[in-house]
Order: C-alpha cells, then structure tokens, then sequence
C-alpha cells in the first residue's frame, strides 16, 4: 500500500514535518526524488521539463491505482480457457488546466480506455484565487476519477475542482499532485477530510505571493516554455 507518511521528500528532508489527518500519500521512490530535483532546477530546458513530468506522473498514478478494484474475467488463451480479473469500474482523469495537461498522457499510456474531462482554472495572481472559465467532463457516477494538477498551493483550485467532480456524481476521487504546500494540504483536507493526494513532495510553505518554496517555478510557464 502507498505509503502515508507526511514526512517530506528526499530532497526536503530538512523541511518541518507537518502532522496531517488526512491521508497524504507521499512517493518513496529514488527516480522520484531524482526527477523532482531535476524538475526543481531552474536551467531545465521545457523539452526535458516536459519528460520529467511524465516520469513523476507515471510514478504517481501508479501509486494511486494500487487499489483498483477488479472482477473476473474470462478468456481462452491460446491453448485452454482461462479465468483472470480486469478492472471493474472506469477510470476518469480531470486535469486542472493548463499545467493538469503535462500528468495525463502518463496515464493514457498506462490506461488507455480511460475518459478524460477538463476543467480549466485560473488563478489571478493578485488575489491567488481561482477563477473558472472551461469545465468539461464525461459521466462520472459508478467511475474511478483522478484529478491531476502538478501543484497543489493554496488548495483553492483542488477544492473548486472537486466540488464540481462530486457535484456531477462522483463518489471516489484522488487527487495527484507533483508538488504540495502544507497550506494547500490543510485546505483540502477541510473541505474534503477523506480524500487522498498522492504526491512526489511535500513542501515547505508558500510564500507572501502564495508560491511554493522551494517549489519549481510556474509549472505551466516551465512546462510549454511561455
């Protein structure tokens, strides 16, 4: 099973552990502390920002799928008739958009009969609020959802993210994120006490313009190179 420790990464090992009762799952993997600090590393090229996404997010929805349920299934192999499992429910991925994009092709790859929705939310940085301009999403009653975006900040975006999710039928929902502040961590796990985040580290703070430190930078900016 993922592991639930709240202590923070390899490469934030000097950060203060911060107690959470929520489940935050964090990955303990070496390729995932290694890409994460090449991803934080301010002379990344985006072409190679791009692929260390889809590394981590590879990572990270392998995590989270762990517990996919499954049934019977019932083929004839070459030879004799067979009985397996396959999974049982369909499986959703909703990107936050923009920088939600760069985390789903790892999951097409590993899924590739899964649904994708989008919902597209922008944060005005002054305020550091999210506002909604695009929202479109396939049924999502009886469905495993996961909802990606690589940074979870203040936590606005994920919990206006989720209360459309669950507003359309939705009744198991992840949340998989790259980087997470403990401010945003909180902030989900008010609105949504039992939701699971899967992620490849758990930051420090946020800083007075609700950036995360260490952080990476602007992730959608780094990602398509704008």
């Amino acid at each position: 099973m993922p592991s639930s420790s709240t202590k923070p990464a390899a490469d934030c090992s000097d950060f203060p552990v911060v107690s959470f009762l929520m489940p935050l799952h964090l990955l303990d993997h070496p390729l995932a502390a290694h890409v994460l600090t090449r991803l934080r590393d301010k002379t990344t090229p985006p072409a190679q920002f791009r692929s260390l996404c889809h590394q981590v997010a590879l990572l990270l929805a392998l995590d989270a799928t762990r517990d996919l349920a499954t049934q019977e299934h019932a083929v004839e192999t070459p030879l004799e008739p067979f009985s397996g499992r396959a999974l049982a429910r369909p499986l959703v991925v909703v990107p936050i958009l923009r920088a939600g994009l760069g985390m789903v092709q790892p999951i097409v790859d590993l899924f590739p009969d899964v649904s994708i929705g989008y919902i597209g939310l922008e944060r005005d940085h002054d305020t550091a609020l999210a506002r909604s301009y695009y929202c479109k999403l396939p049924p999502l009653k009886n469905t495993r959802v996961l909802l990606v975006d690589p940074m979870l900040a203040t936590g606005g975006s994920a919990v206006k993210a989720l209360d459309v999710i669950f507003g359309r039928g939705a009744t198991e929902v992840d949340l998989l994120n790259i980087v997470a502040a403990p401010e945003g961590v909180a902030v989900v796990e008010k609105a949504y006490p039992k939701m699971r985040i899967f992620s490849a580290g758990l930051d420090r703070e946020l800083n007075a313009r609700k950036y995360i430190l260490p952080g990476l930078g602007d992730f959608g900016d780094r990602l398509y190179g704008t």
